[in-house]
C-alpha cells in the first residue's frame, strides 16, 4: 500500500513538473527555441540572425547582434531605434494576461549615453512598451541581473492579445552595449520590476528621464526658473506664457523672428520642452516654471508626445491636459488660458498617430469655460483641402518652421487679441 501511495506521490510530481514546463514558455536558452527567431532592427527593417552575428550598418540607428553561444550581445550606435527582436508564429498571450511575467536576464555593459525599454507587440500598429532607462543604467557593472516584468504591463484595454508573433523586442537609444539570455514567458511568479500603470501616467508628475533629455532637461527647467526671476527683478511682466512640448521650445529656433515680431512687445516667455508629455509638463508646474508670475494669457498646446511615445488612449492624454489646466488654475487664478487643439502630424488625414491626436482633440473642447479656459482648433490653417500636411509648413511632418510659425501666430492672433 505504501509502495503505491509513494508511486502516486512520485506520478504527481512527474505530472505537476510537465504543467510546470507547459506553463512557462521559453523564447531563447542559448539559442532561440523552435518557432522564434531572432532579428536586429532599426528604422529601416531588420534582419535575421542566421549565424555567429548580424549587424545593420548605418551612419544612425546601428545595431550589431553577436551570438556568443549562451548569450546574445546587442550593441547599438547613435540610434534613436535600434532592436533585438525575438518573433515567431502567433501565440495566444491571453493565459499569460492576469499573472504571466515576461523574464530575463540582463547585463548592462554600457549605457552611460543610451537607453533602454522593453516591448511586447500586439498586432498589426499595435505595440506596447515599457520604459527601462533608470533600471538598466542602475545595472550597469553589476553583472548578469534577472528581469520579469507582468505581462499586465504591455496590456490595455481592447488590445487583442489572441495572436503575438513579436512577444519581446529590447530596444536601444543613443549608444549602449547589453548582454541578454534565458528569455521567457512564465503564467506566474513574483516580477523583479514594475511599470507605470497606463491609466494614469499622464496625470502623474514626472521629469522627462529620456537617454537624449537627461543632460539637458532640467538645467532648462533651472535656466527658466532663473529668467523668471531676472525677469521680475527688472521690474517686467510676462503678458503671454506659451507651455508645452518641443513645438512650443520651436519659438525659441525656427519660429524665433515671428516671434520677436508678434510677442516680445508683451515679454512673452516660451516654457517649451522637446519630448515632454503631460506629466512631465505637470512636474514642471507643480515646480516652479509659472510661480511668481501674473500673466494675462497661457497659451497651451501639448500631448502629441503622449500619442507619439506610446500611441496614448486620447482619454488619458485628454486627462493629462485637463490636470494641467487645474494646475495652472490653482496657481494663476487671474491668466486665462487659451488651449489649442494638439497641431497635426503625419502627411495625410488617414495617419495613425494624427488621429489620436483627433480623438483628443474631440475631447478637449470640454474643458472650456469661455470664461477662464478657451478653446481654439487652428489645424486647418496647417492644411490643404483633402487634409494634407505640407513638408513646406513642417518639414519632418510635425514641427513647424519658420512658415508654419507664422500660419501659427497669425492663425491665432484674433482670439489671443481678446
Amino acid at each position: 500500500m505504501l509502495g503505491r501511495i509513494g508511486w502516486l506521490c512520485a506520478a504527481a510530481m512527474v505530472l505537476s513538473g510537465a504543467a510546470k514546463a507547459q506553463a512557462d514558455l521559453p523564447l531563447y536558452a542559448s539559442r532561440p527555441v523552435d518557432g522564434w527567431r531572432v532579428a536586429a532592427v532599426n528604422p529601416d527593417g531588420q534582419k535575421p540572425l542566421l549565424g555567429a552575428s548580424v549587424s545593420i550598418e548605418a551612419p544612425r540607428n546601428a545595431v550589431q547582434i553577436v551570438d556568443r553561444g549562451d548569450a546574445l550581445n546587442l550593441s547599438w550606435k547613435d540610434a534613436w531605434f535600434s532592436a533585438l527582436r525575438i518573433e515567431g508564429t502567433p501565440l495566444d498571450m491571453r493565459p499569460y494576461a492576469a499573472h504571466g511575467l515576461l523574464a530575463f536576464d540582463l547585463k548592462v555593459n554600457d549605457l552611460t549615453q543610451g537607453g533602454l525599454s522593453i516591448r511586447m507587440d500586439c498586432g498589426d500598429k499595435c505595440e506596447r512598451k515599457v520604459p527601462f532607462l533608470l533600471p538598466a543604467r542602475a545595472m550597469e557593472g553589476k553583472g548578469w541581473q534577472h528581469v520579469s516584468l507582468p505581462v499586465s504591463c504591455f496590456m490595455r484595454e481592447g488590445d487583442d492579445f489572441s495572436a503575438v508573433s513579436k512577444p519581446f523586442t529590447l530596444e536601444g537609444m543613443g549608444n549602449g552595449d547589453v548582454s541578454l539570455a534565458n528569455v521567457r514567458l512564465q503564467r506566474a511568479g513574483t516580477a523583479s520590476a514594475s511599470c507605470p500603470d497606463y491609466r494614469t501616467v499622464s496625470v502623474t508628475p514626472d521629469m522627462l528621464n529620456e537617454s537624449w533629455s537627461i543632460s539637458w532637461w532640467m538645467p532648462r527647467h533651472l535656466a527658466k526658473l532663473e529668467a523668471n526671476k531676472q525677469l521680475k527683478a527688472e521690474g517686467k511682466r510676462s503678458d503671454v506664457i506659451f507651455i508645452g512640448d518641443s513645438i512650443t521650445e520651436g519659438w525659441e529656433k525656427s519660429g524665433k523672428e515671428v516671434w520677436q515680431r508678434n510677442y516680445a512687445k508683451y515679454n512673452a516667455v516660451a516654457l517649451g520642452f522637446g519630448g515632454d508629455r503631460t506629466e512631465n509638463v505637470l512636474w514642471r508646474l507643480q515646480h516652479g516654471e509659472v510661480d511668481g508670475t501674473s500673466p494675462k494669457v497661457v497659451v497651451l498646446m501639448f500631448g502629441t508626445n503622449n500619442t507619439g511615445h506610446r500611441q496614448e488612449a486620447p482619454q488619458y492624454t485628454a486627462a493629462g491636459i485637463k490636470r494641467n489646466i487645474d494646475e495652472l488654475r490653482a496657481r494663476l487664478p487671474d491668466a486665462r488660458i487659451l488651449l489649442l487643439a494638439i497641431f497635426p502630424r503625419g502627411e495625410k488625414a488617414d495617419d495613425q498617430l494624427r488621429q489620436i491626436n483627433e480623438g483628443v482633440n474631440h475631447i478637449l473642447p470640454g474643458l472650456a469655460d469661455n470664461q477662464h479656459v478657451y478653446f481654439l482648433n487652428i489645424n486647418q490653417a496647417f492644411l490643404d483641402a483633402n487634409g494634407g500636411l505640407s513638408r513646406d509648413i513642417m518639414p519632418d511632418l510635425l514641427h513647424p518652421n519658420e512658415k508654419g510659425y507664422e500660419i501659427w501666430a497669425r492663425a491665432m492672433a484674433p482670439e489671443l487679441s481678446k
